[in-house]
């Protein structure tokens, strides 16, 4: 059975608004990851930081399903959303590593939230024949944006507070764009909880190799961003943290700014 255009449309607004958030979240983790280096945070605060959305990111997977039973769909991915814009604007009016490592932890908690909700809600709308052909285009979609939101920041002025108003802007639109839909949230029915130790015994080497390739991933992307700033990848950006001696760059590290040589030999 093939779903109502309704129903299309009803999912479509989901994806879309999701693919909005993702949007918003290419470019705020590339964003935080430049701010860390050029406010010269302490090198062991600054993974603290960066890593602490993936922190909250794993309590949401925890404690967001509780939530959503508790409260419905469309109220949980509005008080998600609205965590998340509230940490975001809080963000350049608190400017320390021990303040954006809660909110970067609020940010994470509720982005995870906004996707739980999601889909759950496109798993439990979607025709059990056209499951895997939704889930699809929101993979697609979602990845897409979160691809085309990282390039936003070679427009953007990463020392101000413009860009952080730019991605409350997108959370908030995504949130408008669910809290206004004629679609009907689904029922919550009961869900079995599965230990995760019994999952692990279930099924080790993927559980092992989830938690491998959110190591290697996780520290791969975050080091890569950094290292956008030391190099010239993006004109008219500042090349490194050297602008301050002693730099949490520059501590243990060799990257500097190029040479002007080497600048007039591209």
């Amino acid at each position: 059975m093939r779903p109502s255009g309704s129903m299309r449309a009803q999912i479509g607004t989901l994806i879309l608004a999701t693919s909005g958030v993702q949007l918003a979240n290419g470019f705020f983790n590339t964003l935080i990851s430049l701010r860390v280096a050029i406010e010269d945070f302490e090198p062991t605060l600054a993974g603290l930081v960066l890593s602490s959305y993936f922190a909250g990111f794993t309590l949401a997977a925890l404690r967001c399903g509780r939530i959503i039973e508790r409260i419905g769909h469309i109220r949980a991915y509005a008080a998600f959303a609205g965590l998340v814009v509230a940490a975001t604007a809080t963000m350049p009016l608190l400017i320390g590593a021990l303040p954006w490592l809660v909110l970067r932890t609020v940010v994470g908690f509720g982005c995870a939230g906004l996707f739980i909700t999601t889909e759950s809600w496109l798993n439990a709308k979607a025709e059990p024949a056209e499951r895997g052909r939704v889930f699809s285009v929101y993979m697609v979609g979602t990845f897409v944006a979160l691809a085309v939101g990282q390039l936003l920041i070679g427009g953007a002025k990463i020392e101000s507070a413009e860009p952080f108003n730019a991605i409350v802007a997108l959370f908030a639109v995504a949130l408008v764009m669910v809290s206004t839909t004629r679609a009907e949230p689904p029922r919550s029915p009961a869900a079995a909880n599965l230990p995760y130790g019994q999952l692990a015994r279930a099924a080790p080497v993927a559980v092992g190799g989830g938690a491998l390739s959110g190591l290697i991933s996780s520290s791969f992307h975050e080091r890569l961003r950094r290292c956008l700033l030391c190099c010239d990848v993006s004109a008219g950006h500042r090349y490194g943290p050297d602008r301050r001696s002693g730099s949490a760059l520059d501590r243990g590290s060799s990257w500097h700014r190029p040479s002007r040589v080497h600048q007039q030999s591209r």
